[in-house]
């Protein structure tokens, strides 16, 4: 074979591993649907287009040199035309056999558990071919497949498994071609963008240029100008620098057009390649039915799975991260959920347990997978003696919780409530399991039960994990992003509101008090010196029912988060669950809420510090007179205020400027700069606009007063009614 034939085999050889699949579940869904007793009309339509199915996946087999699969195929065949032509019911023996086909067929694929399989195929050939001419299958079937192990024996422990068949939807994806035009159109769209840019860049390039060469030449004529020209050479200049402006003005708002439809642009692109990744949620459903079929047959039970809304797309990267998840949800609810046959009549229910996967859009950006049984339910004071037996709940703790809170210990780690630990459930680590990959994805998981009706575990979680809406918190002057799904509030309080049980820091927030810890003491970062500020900034942060105050350094504000991996090599960081890059090129870590709740509940209690004196407020005195000066600092610091001076308007700006003060008393005729002119820098200035300004003068008329006014002062105090008493009752009044 050549090396393009070998090249166009492999080729076929993938897109056959893609269609194969497809084939596959359509064959698992209509044996299926046949074991359950359909109307002879209904019987009739599944025997056909299961057959047509295996056809179908006969003929593409044997494009790709697969003999084995084409021989087994055409078997399976056979039996399915004599079901046509007789319009019997298949028995429960044929569809035994006919499921053994269908699972051989999966371990003769590329890939698949392979070893002995082509000898299992033939022996499995000849007891189709027997079946097909009529004779009884199980005289015909090899013994191996037919003899289940007694019920009471003793398992032997598994075979090493088999290498696993790599999952087609890692690999690849199938879309419409429509969602593909769109992609492509939106793509095309960027060219324009592309080449609007570069012509700005050539315009910036020229400017810079021209704007140098005309600088050159000026300089050049000042060296060699005499006095004369000098004039001429300033006419030039403006008109340099208007030509200058009214070029620099046009590309500005050409950039900025070029910005906006970029923008739109850009979001259109992404959203389209959301799309690409949006498949249905039966891909991820498709090996189910046959696997519940074989876990409760295996565990003596009868289960049927029902599902509904498998339509919904949801993004391939979801349903990849949930897919272990469900597999355990389903394995939790044969092996706890659904009862024995016996179990179920005597409690008056069908023989047949039902378990249903319903797949339905929660809100915006947000899709809901419950996963039901009818089963048996969980009892909570099951659960809560179990904990308690385990350590893991206290007794004062059990008298205070609810059956609803009871249940949700199910996800605590190393909780089982079954006495043994089988190959499906029992080790208490699955349910754990399936919490943290939830939220890990900024969903969440909840359980509700009745006990003797059955369980329902709700999976509510983002249709898209291409970005999500995040509060940016900043905690040892480093910005990290909390996901705005579990955040219940944020809040600032005062100092003085934070209390203290059993030596841990708490708040009271409505009719609550919510346990508070510093998040730097979480992320081992220094934290604000003790008594530092007389605020806290909290988030309450939510998961798996409870809520938790967090205090950060600084809220900055909420945005739309695009969140990246960090690598294989750190998959797994504690309290971190992913990065984004900032506007400013900066990189933010996304905190992982669970993480942080955990720790939590482990940091050890500490007494709060005592609380540091209050600030005391400050006062900036401007004045040049030294006397006046003086008696003004005198006076304030009597009353305890932090004072300092300064001797005139221009030194009083660079004191304002440098640190933060709570009032300015100031003269008005001052050297360099004066009371007025003082104020209305401050009142110019966007961080200082707020400060409380009083003006004391021996300047006293009404056009005085009226300039004071105008210029933003808050107080006019005259020095020849000086009074010590009313300046601190203004004082006092404004701070």
């Amino acid at each position: 074979m050549t090396r393009q034939d070998e090249a166009l085999l492999k080729k076929l050889l993938a897109m056959f591993e893609v269609e194969a699949e497809e084939h596959l579940g359509a064959i698992a869904k209509g044996l299926l649907a046949l074991e359950q007793g359909p109307e002879p009309e209904r019987r009739q339509e599944l025997v056909e287009t299961t057959f047509r199915e295996v056809h179908t996946l006969k003929g593409a087999a044997r494009a790709v040199n697969l003999g084995a699969v084409v021989d087994l195929c055409h078997a399976l065949e056979s039996v399915f035309a004599v079901l046509k032509r007789s319009r019997i019911a298949p028995p429960a023996e044929l569809l035994d056999l006919l499921h053994r086909g269908f699972a051989q067929i999966k371990d003769l694929l590329p890939g698949g558990a392979q070893a002995g399989s082509r000898e299992a195929a033939a022996a499995l050939i000849g007891s189709l071919g027997a079946a097909a001419s009529g004779i009884e299958p199980a005289a015909a079937a090899d013994p191996p497949f037919l003899v289940p192990a007694p019920a009471a024996a003793v398992r032997p422990d598994p075979a090493p498994a088999a290498p696993a068949r790599p999952d087609p939807l890692r690999q690849t994806v199938r879309i419409s071609t429509a969602k593909l035009d769109v992609l492509l159109h939106q793509a095309e769209e960027l060219v324009a963008a592309k080449l609007a840019a570069a012509r700005q860049a050539a315009e910036l390039s020229a400017l810079a240029a021209e704007l140098a060469h005309r600088s050159r030449t000026r300089d050049r004529a000042r060296r060699l100008a005499d006095p004369a020209e000098l004039a001429e050479i300033v006419t030039v200049d403006n008109q340099t620098h208007k030509w200058l402006n009214d070029r620099l003005a046009g590309l500005a708002g050409a950039a900025r057009d070029d910005l906006r439809s970029l923008g739109k642009m850009v979001d259109n692109l992404l959203d389209g390649a959301k799309q690409v990744l949006m498949v249905p949620f039966s891909t991820v459903l498709e090996p189910l039915p046959p696997l519940v079929r074989d876990l409760s047959r295996d565990q003596g039970k009868e289960a049927e799975l029902v599902i509904r809304g498998e339509e919904l797309e949801i993004d391939r990267r979801v349903q990849e991260e949930m897919k272990d998840a469900l597999l355990h949800l389903i394995r939790n609810a044969i092996d706890h959920g659904i009862e024995p046959p016996a179990e179920r009549v005597r409690r008056g229910k069908s023989v047949r347990g039902t378990l249903s996967i319903s797949i339905a859009q929660h809100e915006s950006g947000k899709a809901e997978i419950a996963i039901s049984d009818d089963g048996a339910g969980i009892d909570p004071a099951d659960l809560r003696r179990t904990a308690r037996q385990l350590e893991l709940l206290s007794a004062e703790q059990d008298a205070t919780m609810s059956d609803a809170d009871a249940l949700s210990l199910v996800f605590r780690s190393g909780l089982s409530t079954s006495p043994l630990a089988t190959d499906l459930s029992g080790r208490g680590l699955g349910l754990a399991i399936v919490r943290e990959k939830a939220e890990r994805l900024g969903g969440t998981v909840t359980v509700e039960s009745h006990l003797g009706a059955g369980t329902t575990f709700r999976l509510v979680l983002p249709v898209t994990l291409a970005s999500f809406r995040g509060v940016l918190v900043e905690v040892a002057d480093t910005v990290f992003i909390l996901p705005t799904s579990q955040v219940e509030r944020v809040v600032r309080i005062s100092a003085d509101e934070i209390g203290t049980v059993e030596n841990r820091e708490t708040i009271r927030l409505g009719n609550r008090t919510l346990g508070l810890v510093w998040l730097h003491d979480i992320l081992g970062l220094p934290g604000p010196a003790a008594g530092a500020t007389d605020h806290c900034n909290i988030v309450v942060l939510s998961a798996a029912g409870q809520s938790v105050a967090f205090a950060v350094d600084r809220i900055r504000d909420e945005r739309e988060v695009l969140m990246k991996g960090l690598g294989r090599q750190l998959r797994r960081v504690r309290h971190v669950a992913g990065a984004t890059v900032l506007a400013t090129g900066a990189v933010a870590l996304i905190l992982n809420v669970r993480d942080l709740m955990e720790g939590a509940a482990m940091a050890p209690a500490q007494p709060r510090p005592a609380a540091a004196p209050p600030r005391r407020k400050s006062i900036l005195i401007a004045e040049d007179s030294i006397t006046a000066r003086t008696l003004f600092k005198h006076v304030l610091e009597a009353a305890g205020y932090r004072v300092k001076t300064s001797v005139d308007g221009l030194d009083a700006w660079t004191n304002l400027t440098t640190e933060p003060f709570d009032l300015l008393v100031s003269d008005i005729e001052m050297p360099r700069m004066g009371g007025f002119d003082l104020t209305a820098k401050v009142r110019g200035d966007r961080s200082l606009s707020d400060l409380p300004v009083i003006l004391i003068t021996s300047l006293g008329s009404a056009a005085d007063r009226e300039r004071g006014v105008d210029v933003g002062a808050n107080a006019y105090i005259v020095k020849d009614s000086f009074d010590q008493s009313n300046l601190l009752k203004i004082v006092g009044h404004l701070i």
